[in-house]
């Protein structure tokens, strides 16, 4: 691989450039770490074969690539990470939201736009940013070089649109959970924070709502001093878990959290975890919630991020009657289109078996009684039962 022009230049200076670009970008942290992961490699295999990740196969069909960034993208010397804030951090009205079971819950990461592609777009202008500065060395370096603007090695793009890389032999790729990523290790390494008993990266100042991002390339620049945890004997992530998902200290067996079961799981919930499940009815914030270090946080709600839809506050009748044709259009630019509409309905159908015995909340289930999908109808129908006798919810209709 070619040696990147940016050698020739300050890379503690550069490195102060990326961090100025990445605030004016809107992200609220950016860190730079090394690649070795053998520790967390180590971890990852033990989960794997313990079946933690359940049907979510992809975990481990990329062998070690996820945890040897370089294995990902040849030459990668450096990873940079960036943390942005989806929320104001206020939970209490999330927490109000869990107490009326008449109300969807929709984890608060998912109420507004879907974060890979805002993500991704100011990464990429990252990058560019970073190339550019190159550019400009190389040009200063040697003001007879050739035309890069005009030049073929200047249009040379590689097929995977998230790939930035230029005439200067600078190699970058862009990555937002597309593609297999240790993403909290390497924010951890990077300074970002430390990786919590429920396994979410808590910032000191941040708390735990925010994305990850990375930027993968081939610079050689100085990196920042990992995270320390702070966690101490604090164990309210693992008590406050509705499913006991959090199985240890570091620890989630996926099979049990409610995140996987309402959206990696495409097949029936089962039963033992229904109930449990609430009105939550896409993915759950209870270890995040309740965690002390989120209290101390404070974040204004990017505008991409303001909820969509009422999706904040709407009742369970209510989006049960979406049609495939009205979840199509109001997911449109969400990450909630991963559950599917078969998904979305199905978990619905679990909260509304959970709800208070209504007729609203009855008859609302008795027109998808005979749904003509399996997954719907059984689920439909364990609902159905908890408000006829079967249940704990056999107030009277």
């Amino acid at each position: 691989m070619p040696t990147p022009i940016a050698l020739q230049h300050d890379l503690a200076s550069l490195t102060q450039d990326i961090k100025r670009w990445g605030t004016e970008l809107g992200f609220q942290d950016i860190g730079i770490s090394d690649v070795n992961l053998e520790r967390d490699e180590m971890h990852l295999n033990d989960w794997l074969q313990k079946r933690f990740h359940g049907s979510m196969d992809y975990m481990a069909a990329h062998g070690n690539k996820r945890s040897r960034p370089a294995e990902l993208m040849p030459g990668t010397l450096r990873v940079i990470s960036v943390r942005l804030d989806y929320t104001d951090t206020n939970a209490a009205n999330a927490q109000q939201r869990l107490t009326e079971p008449d109300r969807a819950y929709v984890s608060r990461y998912a109420l507004g736009r879907d974060y890979h592609k805002v993500l991704r777009q100011r990464l990429k202008a990252l990058a560019a940013k970073i190339e550019k500065a190159c550019e400009d060395v190389r040009l200063a370096a040697n003001p007879l070089d050739i035309d890069i603007e005009n030049s073929d090695a200047h249009t040379n793009t590689s097929s995977r649109e998230d790939n930035v890389n230029g005439a200067t032999g600078v190699s970058q790729r862009v990555f937002v959970d597309s593609a297999p990523v240790l993403e909290k290790a390497l924010a951890r390494d990077a300074g970002l924070g430390w990786i919590g008993k429920h396994t979410n990266l808590i910032n000191h100042q941040g708390g735990s709502w925010f994305f990850l991002g990375e930027l993968f390339t081939n610079l050689p620049l100085p990196i920042d001093t990992p995270a320390t945890n702070h966690c101490g004997t604090c164990t309210t992530c693992i008590d406050v878990c509705p499913t006991k998902a959090i199985v240890a200290p570091y620890q989630v067996d996926a099979r049990r959290c409610i995140s996987y079961l309402t959206i990696e799981n495409k097949g029936a919930i089962p039963e033992e975890f229904r109930k449990m499940m609430g009105n939550r009815i896409y993915g759950c914030d209870d270890c995040q919630l309740f965690c002390p270090w989120n209290k101390f946080a404070h974040s204004d709600v990017p505008e991409d991020f303001v909820p969509r839809h009422e999706l904040d506050n709407s009742t369970l009748t209510t989006l049960f009657k979406w049609s495939a044709e009205d979840f199509d259009l109001n997911t449109r630019g969400s990450a909630i289109r991963r559950t599917g509409y078969v998904g979305w309905i199905r978990n619905i159908a679990v909260a509304l078996g959970n709800a208070p015995s209504t007729p609203e909340v009855v008859q609302a289930l008795e027109l998808r009684e005979h749904d003509s999908n399996p997954i719907v109808k059984e689920h439909v129908c364990w609902a159905l039962a908890q408000h006829r006798g079967c249940g704990h919810n056999t107030s009277s209709i």
